[in-house]
């Protein structure tokens, strides 16, 4: 504004000695260079300028749809734009990845994975988006232990009471055991490849599109074993319908602090055994870093929230809130992380 003024002042002096019109015309120029930058800044400072996605790219009902929906409220609260949770499930989480890469209107994030910037990048010959350069790290909103389920009808009639139960009857009854997953290349898919690989045991393996329909499956007793999110199973192991054997974390869970790790459960075999998963918000590249930058600072005041922080506690989640860099640090070292994991367990996808 200041600027504005002192050119409108040169002007003035201008004018005096040229006609009045020409002078006029100097003035409107003047004055519309001035409004096109005020709404070049205000354009700027006003994102979002429309309701902004937020991708999750598994079914609903899992811990990844959970999660995001419950961080859209205070995203809205803080932006005064709607921020809407859209399910693209498919291919271990792939598809909406892909999707959110590939996007332009810079109103489109993801709530990645473990599975998705960690996991895949090993474990599929070729990924259609770039875990790494193709998003912008935005912060980890949870980090989340898996916790080893059985169908608790099955569990009763086959007598399995522990981890080392388990392991018995996998050991005797190859194959008759059947493993759901929220997708192939997930932490739930792989914390069981895991443990099928230090436990010397066989079960069949149903990958599903989420963790959300999967779990449908182990209740309605279609499937027996699962290595679920602790807050996507957590309400049906209260309610009776599954039956919890361990937490696949190296510490036990705050939300179920009876339930042993299952390197406690199982034992010498199965020592360093772990296998937890966290959730994320992640941009685009395209993004500008401001954007980013203020979308992690929101998050971040979200997470810190008491009402927030209590629900994801009482889930059995630990709320995140890192800043990009530190995000971009993780990211980088889960992927060399589970490299290792997925090459150790001998993991295909189905």
């Amino acid at each position: 504004m200041k600027s504005f003024f002192s050119t409108f002042l040169k002007q003035k002096r201008l004018i005096s000695g040229v006609d009045t019109a020409r002078g006029a015309m100097i003035l409107i120029v003047a004055f519309a260079a001035l409004q096109l930058g005020l709404q070049g800044a205000a354009h700027a400072q006003a994102w979002p300028s429309k309701p902004v996605r937020i991708v999750v790219p598994f079914a609903a009902g899992g811990t990844t749809d959970i999660l995001a929906r419950a961080i859209a409220p205070e995203l809205q609260k803080a932006f005064g734009q709607s921020f809407i949770v859209e399910n693209r499930a498919g291919a271990g989480g792939n598809v909406g990845a892909e999707l959110v890469a590939k996007s332009n209107d810079g109103h489109t994030i993801l709530m990645g994975t473990v599975g998705t910037h960690g996991i895949n990048k090993a474990l599929y010959p070729s990924l259609p988006y770039d875990p790494v350069k193709d998003f912008s790290p935005i912060t980890v909103v949870a980090y989340v232990p898996n916790v080893m389920v059985m169908n608790a009808d099955k569990a009763r009639a086959l007598n399995i009471n522990s981890v080392p139960d388990f392991i018995k009857y996998a050991k005797a009854n190859p194959g008759k055991l059947n493993m759901a997953s929220s997708g192939n290349g997930t932490s739930i898919h792989l914390a069981g490849e895991l443990f099928k690989s230090m436990g010397g045991v066989f079960m069949v393996h149903f990958p599903y599109r989420g963790s959300g329909p999967a779990l449908l499956d182990m209740v309605g007793g279609n499937m027996d074993v699962m290595f679920d999110n602790l807050p996507s199973a957590l309400p049906q192991i209260k309610g009776g319908k599954l039956k919890a054997l361990a937490v696949t974390s190296s510490k036990r869970s705050a939300a179920v602090p009876d339930l042993p790790t299952v390197e406690e459960a199982a034992g010498p075999a199965f020592k360093g055994f772990e296998a937890s998963s966290w959730f994320g918000l992640l941009a685009p590249s395209s993004m500008p870093a401001a954007q980013v930058q203020r979308l992690a600072q929101e998050t971040s005041k979200a997470l810190e929230r008491p009402e927030v922080k209590e629900k994801l506690l009482a889930q059995g989640a630990l709320p995140g809130g890192n800043s990009p860099a530190d995000f971009a640090r993780h990211i980088d070292a889960e992927i060399a992380k589970w490299a290792k994991v997925v090459k150790a367990s001998g993991a295909k996808v189905d």
